[in-house]
C-alpha cells in the first residue's frame, strides 16, 4: 500500500535539505524495520519548502502465533488429569475454551496454556507513532525555536500531509494534525492541493508550479540552459556544485538568460564566473573557454514575461562587475612580494601563528617534498611559490570573493612575469576542493597543495583540534582527502610517516601535543580518510581493511594493495589462501615471539616451507618496495601448496618445546611477510560474518 508524507516548511537551505533527505529516509527505514512492516520501496524527495517521503509498504505486520501460559501444570490439573479450579479460572480469564488448553513446556517447567494466532498491527498504527519520532529526530547544522515551543528545527513549518492506503493517518507533529492537503507554489499558485496518492500529489503540485523531484528539476534546468545557449553555440562554465544547489533552491525552475556590457570581458574568466556565482548564483557563459557577455540564472517562478527577473539580475551583476574591475585595477598596483610582507599581521590560527609563519613552513615542507619526489628541477620555483601563495589573501579581490583564493595569486603572479612553475603552483595550491575536484595539473602545484594541506592537518591535530560527526571547522577531512587525491591521481610516491616527521620538526615547540602522539593521531586520521575514499570508489570494506592493516606509508601503495586484492578475489586460489592465512593467525595468536633455527627442523616439509619462504620473500620484497603489489601477490600465492603439505604432514604443536617453538616461529615469519601486503585474516569469505567498521565522513 502507498504511503505519502509531506512536511511543509518555510524555505530550507540546500545544505539542510541534503542532510534531511539522508536522515529522513534512514529514519523511516529503521522505524518500519523495527515495526516489522515490509518496505517494498521508499524514497525521500524535497523542495525548498517540503520534505517528502513516498513508499510502498505492506498493509501491516504479518500475523504470528503466540503462546499464552497460565499456572504450573501440577497446580492446574489434578491427579486424574481434570482441570482444577486454578485451571478453570485461567480458561475463564482468557476467554478460551477448556478443550484448547494443553501442557506447555518452558525452561522453568511445564505450565498449562494454549496457542493462539496474534493479528499483526496495521501499518497505519505503526506510522502513527513513527512519523513524529522520525521528524522530531531530524538535526541540522543550525536550528531555531519559534513562538512558545521549546522545539527546535531548521525552519518553522506550516503543515503535515500524511496518508496511507488512501486514508489520512491519525498522527500529528508539534501541533499540526495530519491531513490530505497541502498548498502549491508560494507565489504562482498558493492555493490548496488535495492528494491521497503520490500520483495525485505529484500531478496536483505540478499544476500548481511545484516539481517535487530534485532530479526532475535538475533536468529541467539543463534543458533550459541547452535551449538558451543553442543559438550561441556556447556552454556554461562547468559548475556541478552550483547546479546541485540550484535544483534544491527552487520549486519551479525558470532559466533566465541575460547579458552584461562587453567592457567587463577584460576581467579574467575566473573573476567573472566567481562574481556571478557568489553574488547571485549565476552561470558564466563560455565558448572555447572564453567568457561571453552573457549569463544564465535560475529563478523560482512560473515565468518572466515582462523581463523583471532578467533585468534585476543584470542590474545587480553590473554593480558587482564594476566593483570587481575596481579591485582588479587596484590590486595590480602592489606586487605580490610586497603584499606577502603583510602576512605577519594576518592570523592563521591562534596557536599556530600568522600566515607569514605558515608561508615559512610551506617553503621548508615543499623543499623536502621536491627532494623526496626527485623533482630538484622545480624545487626553487616551488619554494618561491610557497612564500607567495598566501599573499592574495590581502588583495581586495579575494577579500570580496573568497572563492578566488590562490587563483587570484596565480593570475597576478603570471601578470608580473613569474615563471610558469611559480604562478601555476600558486594558482593550483588550493586544489582539489573536494574528491570530485581535479588535482593540480602541474607538479609544482601538486607539491605545494600537499604541503599546504599537510601543514594544516598536522598543526590542527597537534594543538588538539578534533573532528566529530558533522563538525569539522578547520576543514581537516577536506584537507586530508585533498592530500590523498593528489597523491593517488598523480601517483606521487613519498613516505607519509617521514613527511610527518619533517613537518613536526618544522613546527618545533609550537604544538601542544607531543610529537609521537601527534604523529600517531595523524596516521590514524589519514588511514580513516583512505578507508572512506577507497570504499567510495567501490572496493569491498573487508578488502580495504585488509589492505590498510599494514599501515599507511606510501599513500599510492594503499590503492595498489586494494587493487591487487580486488583483482584476485575471483581467482580459485584466493579463498583457499585466505583460509590458510586465517589458520596461521589462529595458531600463532597469543604465542610469544620465536626465532627460527634451521638445525631444529625435524621434517622435510619444514625445510621445504622455510626454503620456499626465503625464495618468495627475496622475490616479493623488491616488488613491494616499488609498489608492484599485484605481482608480489602472485609470488606470495606460491606458498600455498607448500603450506598445505606442511599442515598435512607436520604437527605444529609438537610435544618437544624447542621443536614446537621453532615451528611457531616459522609460521610467525610467514605471517609477518604476509602483513607487508595485507592482513588476509580480515577478508571475509563465503559463509563468514564480519562487522563492517564505520568510516566517518
Amino acid at each position: 500500500m502507498e504511503f505519502l508524507l509531506e512536511l511543509l516548511t518555510e524555505e530550507l537551505p540546500a545544505s539542510h535539505i541534503r542532510s534531511a533527505l539522508e536522515q529522513i529516509e534512514a529514519g523511516f527505514r529503521k522505524e518500519l524495520l523495527d515495526g516489522r512492516i515490509e518496505v517494498r520501496s521508499l524514497k525521500a524527495l524535497a523542495t525548498p519548502r517540503r520534505l517528502i517521503v513516498t513508499a510502498d509498504l505492506s498493509e501491516g505486520q504479518a500475523d504470528r502465533e503466540e503462546t499464552v501460559t497460565g499456572p504450573p501444570l501440577a497446580i492446574a490439573k489434578g491427579p486424574d488429569g481434570a482441570l482444577t479450579p486454578a485451571g478453570k479460572g485461567f480458561a475463564r480469564s482468557q476467554g478460551v475454551d477448556e478443550s484448547l488448553l494443553e501442557p506447555i513446556t518452558t525452561p522453568r517447567g511445564e505450565y498449562l496454556g494454549f496457542r493462539r494466532r496474534a493479528k499483526g498491527t496495521p501499518a497505519a498504527e505503526i506510522l502513527k507513532a513513527a512519523v513524529p519520532r522520525v521528524l522530531g529526530s531530524l538535526t541540522f547544522p543550525k536550528m531555531m525555536r519559534w513562538a512558545e515551543s521549546p522545539f527546535r528545527f531548521s525552519r518553522p513549518f506550516h503543515g503535515l500531509l500524511c496518508v496511507f492506503g488512501g486514508a489520512v493517518v491519525d498522527t500529528a507533529f508539534e501541533g499540526f494534525k495530519a491531513t490530505d492537503e497541502t498548498v502549491g507554489h508560494r507565489i504562482a499558485a498558493p492555493g490548496p492541493v488535495q492528494a491521497r496518492t503520490f500520483e495525485e500529489y505529484r500531478a496536483g503540485l505540478e499544476r500548481s508550479f511545484v516539481i517535487v523531484d530534485p532530479e526532475e528539476r535538475k533536468e529541467r534546468i539543463l534543458a533550459g540552459i541547452e535551449a538558451a545557449l543553442a543559438p550561441l553555440k556556447a556552454e556554461v562554465y562547468t559548475d556541478p556544485g552550483l547546479l546541485e544547489e540550484l535544483a534544491l533552491n527552487v520549486e519551479h525552475p525558470l532559466v533566465v538568460f541575460g547579458a552584461f556590457p562587453e567592457a567587463y570581458l577584460s576581467l579574467p574568466l575566473e573573476v567573472l564566473a566567481t562574481a556571478m556565482r557568489e553574488g547571485q548564483k549565476l552561470f558564466s557563459v563560455v565558448r572555447d573557454r572564453k567568457q561571453l557577455a552573457h549569463f544564465l540564472g535560475v529563478a523560482d517562478a512560473a515565468g518572466d514575461a515582462k523581463g523583471l527577473i532578467r533585468r534585476g539580475n543584470e542590474r545587480v551583476l553590473r554593480a558587482r562587475l564594476e566593483d570587481a574591475r575596481f579591485f582588479w585595477d587596484q590590486d595590480r598596483k602592489v606586487p605580490l612580494a610586497e603584499r606577502a610582507a603583510g602576512l605577519a599581521n594576518v592570523l592563521f590560527q591562534e596557536k599556530l601563528g600568522s600566515y607569514e609563519d605558515k608561508a615559512q613552513r610551506l617553503k621548508k615542507i615543499s623543499a623536502y617534498l621536491c627532494e623526496k619526489l626527485g623533482a630538484a628541477d622545480i624545487k626553487a620555483d616551488t619554494v618561491e611559490a610557497a612564500g607567495l601563495c598566501k599573499a592574495d589573501l590581502l588583495t581586495e579581490m579575494v577579500k570580496e570573493f573568497s572563492g578566488l583564493q590562490g587563483r587570484m595569486g596565480g593570475i597576478y603572479a603570471k601578470l608580473e612575469g613569474a615563471p610558469a612553475a611559480v604562478h601555476q603552483a600558486i594558482y593550483e595550491h588550493y586544489q582539489p576542493g573536494s574528491l570530485e575536484d581535479d588535482a593540480p595539473a602541474s607538479l609544482s602545484g601538486a607539491v605545494l597543495s600537499i604541503a599546504d594541506k599537510m601543514d594544516s592537518v598536522v598543526g590542527a591535530i597537534g594543538v588538539g583540534l578534533q573532528v566529530s560527526g558533522s563538525s569539522d571547522p578547520f576543514g581537516l577531512r577536506r584537507n586530508a582527502h585533498g592530500v590523498c587525491k593528489v597523491a593517488l591521481d598523480r601517483k606521487l610516491r613519498f613516505s607519509l610517516p617521514l613527511l610527518l616527521d619533517r613537518i613536526l620538526a618544522v613546527y618545533g615547540d609550537r604544538l601542544t601535543l607531543d610529537r609521537a602522539a601527534t604523529k600517531a593521531a595523524c596516521l590514524d586520521f589519514f588511514s580513516g580518510r583512505l578507508r572512506f575514499i577507497l570504499e567510495k570508489r567501490g572496493f569491498r570494506y573487508d578488502i580495504v581493511g585488509a589492505a590498510l592493516a599494514p599501515g599507511v606509508d606510501q599513500i599510492t601503495d594503499a590503492l595498489a594493495r586494494v587493487e591487487a586484492l580486488d583483482a584476485l578475489k575471483s581467482s580459485p586460489q584466493f579463498e583457499p589462501f585466505i583460509l590458510m592465512a586465517k589458520r596461521i593467525n589462529n595458531i600463532i595468536k597469543g604465542t610469544p615471539a620465536a626465532k627460527v633455527n634451521p638445525d631444529l627442523f625435524a621434517e622435510k616439509e619444514e625445510r621445504d616451507l622455510a626454503s620456499t619462504l626465503a625464495i618468495v620473500r627475496d622475490n616479493a620484497q623488491p616488488m613491494i618496495v616499488r609498489g608492484d603489489h599485484a605481482r608480489a601477490q602472485g609470488i606470495i600465492f606460491k606458498l600455498q601448496p607448500v603450506l598445505n603439505t606442511f599442515f598435512d604432514k607436520v604437527l605444529v604443536m609438537a610435544e618437544e618445546k624447542k621443536v614446537r617453538q621453532n615451528r611457531l616461529g616459522l609460521l610467525q615469519s610467514i605471517s609477518k611477510m604476509l602483513l607487508t601486503i595485507a592482513d588476509y585474516s580480515l577478508v571475509v569469505v563465503e559463509g563468514e560474518k564480519a562487522a563492517k567498521p564505520k568510516a566517518s565522513r
